[in-house]
């Protein structure tokens, strides 16, 4: 089965919604980063009984302008792509549904009984700010170095873990039930609030081993939170790419093309050409 066609009018629809190269693609992408900003915003200052009870009416109707225009947007997405369900079931896809859903969902629930219910389907509009990730310029190649640097962390990440159990038994060796450390569980956890430098407080060692061996652990974690970093800028910095743009395929929505591409390095489709 062949690639389906793709009018004139999709052509265009795509250049403006998927690819910020353009005018009305770096417009596009303005006017809806303002009102995603917008949505978070009053979802926050819903949230604040004074205010909410001030401009009830007012959030009600800006909520629903909001809804619709996204709802607008979700349509032409899909509109603009050769393979709809490529888009529908994509990670964005997903949150762009999501972002719409709760105000028309709140239609449907009714009465005091569904309120808790309602409130937490209000609540899903924050995932709005998601459909930010898509236009943060570097947020494709952050995602490949973390992926590319996987393996590392995850051994880094292991032995942190059994640092924090000889650290944890070693504690509670050394300290008494008095001080908190009654079972090695409780004194991993410890360890491992002392190591990431949170520091509640809740335990806290009373023996001078036990605070020599505290401060030990301490400085260890500021050595310790450099380490992912340097794994996954590293790989952010080989993996780079300097001569790619913004255009998507319209066929996989794969992005990251080379500047002089003419076919999508994924499905072979052909992108958008003047």
């Amino acid at each position: 089965m062949g690639t389906p066609t793709f009018s004139t009018f999709q052509h265009k629809l795509h250049e403006i919604i998927y690819e910020a190269d353009t005018p009305m693609g770096k417009l596009f992408d303005v006017l809806l980063l303002i009102f995603i900003v917008l949505s978070v915003l009053l979802v926050a200052l819903e949230s604040v009984p004074s205010i909410d009870q001030a401009f009830k009416d007012w959030f009600h109707w800006a909520e629903w302008v909001i809804t619709i225009l996204f709802s607008i947007e979700y349509v032409l997405r899909i509109v603009a792509v050769r393979n709809p369900f490529k888009y529908i079931f994509s990670f964005y896809g997903i949150i762009d549904l999501l972002s719409t859903l709760p105000k028309y969902i709140a239609i449907i629930f009714t009465g005091t009984q569904s309120l808790i219910a309602l409130r937490a389907l209000r609540l899903l509009r924050v995932f709005r700010i998601l459909k930010l990730t898509r236009y943060i310029g570097e947020s494709n190649s952050l995602m490949r170095a973390l992926k590319a640097s996987k393996a590392k962390i995850l051994v880094f990440m292991f032995g942190v873990l059994i640092l924090c159990v000889i650290f944890g038994t070693i504690m509670y060796l050394v300290e008494s039930d008095a001080s908190g450390f009654t079972s090695i569980p409780r004194s991993i956890y410890w360890c491992i609030v002392t190591l990431t430098t949170v520091g509640y407080g809740d335990i806290a060692p009373a023996s001078n081993l036990g605070q020599f061996i505290a401060a030990i652990i301490m400085i260890m974690g500021y050595g310790i939170i450099a380490v992912p970093t340097g794994i996954v800028t590293a790989e952010f910095s080989s993996k780079r790419v300097t001569d790619s743009n913004t255009q998507v395929c319209p066929n996989c929505l794969t992005d990251n093309h080379k500047d002089q591409a003419k076919y999508c390095h994924q499905c072979g489709s052909v992108l958008n050409h003047e």
